[in-house]
């Protein structure tokens, strides 16, 4: 269908629109005319995606003469295929009704992993070790040597690609990293250095949240895209923790250890250097002296992660004059690692700001603010110079100098803490030294600054005036809808008690409980002899689940549940989770049905959908407070946050209702949710989730016992068995059609959009 918003023809690929899609898309034209910042909450399940996509598109194809850029950025590879393919069927459409004029070109960016042919190269295990041998290959000084000795290898694909020069380009279309792998195949070229290259052409780039908000990554990627961009976070709720973890950066013993390791076999690449081609030292060391700034003119295959903190003015300055020969630089990467090495032999939890670290290492180590501000740099240009290839071997070191650039370069926003042991084993020895951040605006300033539209859109954005303080940026539109249903399909409850009448909770002094214990398991095995098909259970932390699965097995409740419902557990191995989800589904396929532990804040609870009979029913064993003290400090003198007020909002509107938000995927889909904990009743909490969830909520359901929510529940799922009407009754439409949009002149719509 298409219609119009004020001067732009919309192209919307479906016969109907959703009434919270074409309010959605009103706001953000708002936003796109008023060249400004948006923050957007729709609810899951009500097709942001495509809304986002017509409304741009549409949007850019109206202003011919000042076209604009769509940068859309997902948190994971399966996001980033998921919008490709709602691209694809709208383009079709457009190009159907447009002619030729509508083709653009759209390409997903994702990392070698993902896009490289060359078996030799992709079969490596990691992201890291991939790169490191597509390096092995492309290098500038690798292929000058092959040009010499054709035994040295080197990349058919690559080398094709620069034979083939200015002609290596993609025709118009949109393409999936899949297609975009055939296409390489086909012509012979390298789609990753080939999508690299167009991403700067493109109409539509589709990439990961780092593309643009780590500076190491970005510095590469996203440095020369024009002004004139609209740049989509989709999923966006934990935008700030992107930003954080982006400028944040973990030490062990064993980072320690394999820098040390690093250094040595540095030491012996110079002294090689040394003795057959001193020149190269000699001419590194001259430019050095007048600057950084010349490595703008690496060929590609060279370029390396870019600086994580400096801006363009520092790079013109001259690099600090004791770590400009190779070997004096070494002598301060040194002393740096003992320095930090003697920081981790602690047996308290040490708490210090970067001034004060900053001050420490220079009386112990004799090393300067300066001096720190340049490693990244400094190791990069060596590295360069020394032609390492194999830079998986050196991430130990990378992540060294990463750590004295960035507390080199910020005094406010971070907090070096150092801990004695991990938490989740506090009982072995297992030092960690966190440079952690704590201001997110550091990161997304730029991003801001420097693209015309930023909109920040996710299913959980509730309360919406706290992300403009988080991140530090004016929206021009800041808005919440909400989700028009034709029937009650979502039930949420809140259960305090089980049914020997014992508050259940997970706050410290209750959580060990064993009567709480019991009771949640009693809640389970209830559940599961009720509810078809797929359970997720999701749990506060790891080393909580882990702990009320033996005590449910050494009492016999897990045998019990498992006459139901096979049972299955997300890990913090990735491979193990998958294979679990994998089963999991396949359970829920052949009518066996299945339970899926799961812990919030984990893999499982941030990206992946258990929508229709893979997710019936969600129960949240507590409430998923995260209490980072210094974090807490740190917002509440610069932003005016309180602390309670912070920890609510992540707990909450974020955490829970993201966890629970898995299971409706669609207005046809139904589901029940169990908030299991006496603190969901209160007021102050159970006002902070979300509104889509707050208008289902029904008083009734507010202080249940298990054998109330029992009831509740069969009730529930005999009244979702009944056909109904999916387009909703006269007054209060929930699918409108192209005649209902074009009554728009005579005030109708307005009655039941609002």
């Amino acid at each position: 269908m298409k219609f119009l918003i004020e001067d732009v023809t919309v192209y919307f690929p479906y016969d109907h629109i959703y009434p919270e899609q074409y309010s959605y898309m009103i706001e953000l034209k708002r936003a796109l005319d008023a060249k400004g910042h948006c923050l957007l909450e729709m609810p899951t399940g009500t097709g942001k995606t495509i809304a986002l996509l017509s409304l741009i598109t549409s949007y850019s194809f109206s202003r011919p003469h000042t076209p604009i850029k769509l940068i859309y950025c997902t948190r994971t590879v399966h996001e980033m295929e998921k919008t490709l393919a709602e691209l694809t069927l709208l383009h079709n459409y457009q190009v159907k009704h447009l002619g030729p004029q509508a083709r653009i070109l759209a390409i997903g960016l994702s990392s070698r992993k993902n896009l490289c042919v060359n078996p030799t190269v992709v079969a490596s295990e990691n992201r890291d070790s991939v790169d490191a041998g597509c390096r092995k290959l492309t290098a500038s000084w690798v292929r000058a040597m092959a040009a010499e000795n054709p035994d040295v290898p080197t990349c058919e694909f690559f080398e094709n690609y620069e034979k083939a020069a200015s002609a290596a380009v993609l025709p118009p279309g949109v393409y999936t990293l899949q297609e975009l792998r055939a296409f390489g195949k086909q012509k012979g070229w390298c789609p990753y250095f080939l999508a690299r290259h167009m991403v700067q052409v493109a109409n539509v780039v589709v990439y990961s949240y780092q593309y643009l908000l780590d500076p190491k990554v970005a510095g590469i990627i996203s440095k020369e895209m024009q002004k004139e961009s609209v740049v989509v976070f989709d999923e966006a709720h934990n935008i700030d923790n992107v930003c954080i973890e982006a400028l944040s950066v973990s030490i062990r013993r064993q980072t320690l250890e394999g820098a040390t390791r690093n250094l040595s076999r540095i030491s012996q690449e110079i002294d090689g250097f040394k003795a057959t081609d001193a020149s190269r030292l000699r001419t590194e060391y001259n430019r050095l002296v007048e600057g950084l700034a010349l490595r703008g003119n690496l060929p590609i295959a060279d370029n390396w992660l870019s600086n994580p903190a400096l801006p363009d003015d520092i790079l013109k300055e001259a690099v600090p004059g004791n770590i400009r020969k190779a070997e004096h630089f070494l002598h301060v990467l040194r002393r740096l690692v003992q320095y930090l090495s003697g920081r981790l032999d602690t047996e308290n939890v040490e708490k210090e700001s970067p001034v004060g670290f900053v001050a420490s290492i220079s009386s112990h180590a004799g090393i300067d603010q300066k001096t720190l501000k340049f490693c990244y740099d400094r190791l990069h240009s060596l590295m360069l110079t020394l032609e390492i290839t194999d830079t998986d071997e050196f991430l130990h070191i990378q992540t060294i100098c990463d750590f004295a650039t960035l507390v080199g370069t910020y005094g406010r926003g971070f907090s070096i803490i150092i801990e004695p042991f991990d938490e989740r084993m506090p009982s072995i020895p297992d030092p960690i030294l966190q440079l952690s951040c704590h201001d997110a605006s550091l990161a997304i300033k730029p991003v801001f600054e420097r693209f015309q539209s930023v909109v920040i859109t996710s299913g959980t954005l509730s309360p919406i005036d706290l992300f403009p303080r988080l991140l530090d940026f004016h929206p021009v539109v800041s808005r919440s809808f909400k989700m028009s249903l034709t029937r009650d399909c979502i039930c949420p409850m809140v259960l305090t008690r089980g049914s020997d009448q014992l508050p259940v909770s997970t706050k410290f002094d209750m959580r060990s409980d064993p009567g709480v214990v019991r009771n949640y398991g009693k809640l389970l095995l209830e559940m599961v002899s009720v509810v078809p098909d797929g359970i997720v259970c999701f749990f506060v932390s790891y080393s909580y689940m882990d702990g009320i699965i033996n005590t449910w097995n050494d009492t016999g409740i897990l045998k019990d549940i498992m006459q139901h419902k096979l049972v299955f557990i997300e890990t913090q191995d990735v491979v193990e989770t998958t294979l679990a989800l994998d089963n999991y589904r396949r359970a829920c396929d052949c009518g066996r049905g299945a339970v899926f532990f799961s812990v919030a804040r984990g893999k499982v609870a941030e990206g992946i959908d258990f929508d229709r009979h893979y997710g019936r029913l969600v129960i949240m064993f507590g409430v998923p407070f995260q209490y980072t003290l210094s974090k807490l400090e740190y917002l509440r003198d610069t932003f005016q946050i309180k602390e309670g007020d912070f920890l609510t909002f992540d707990a909450l509107q974020r955490q829970a209702a993201q966890c629970v938000g898995r299971v409706i995927r669609s207005k046809a889909d139904y589901g029940m949710m169990i908030f299991a904990d006496k603190r969901y009743s209160q007021h102050d909490k159970r006002s902070k989730l979300p509104s889509w969830i707050l208008s289902h909520l029904q008083d009734a359901n507010l202080n249940l016992s298990t054998d109330m929510a029992l009831h509740i529940a069969r009730e529930f799922l005999r009244k979702m068995a009944q056909p109904y009407d999916k387009t909703g009754s006269s007054d209060r439409k929930t699918l409108l059609s192209q005649e209902d949009l074009e009554k728009m002149g005579d005030g109708s719509m307005h009655e039941m959009l609002y």
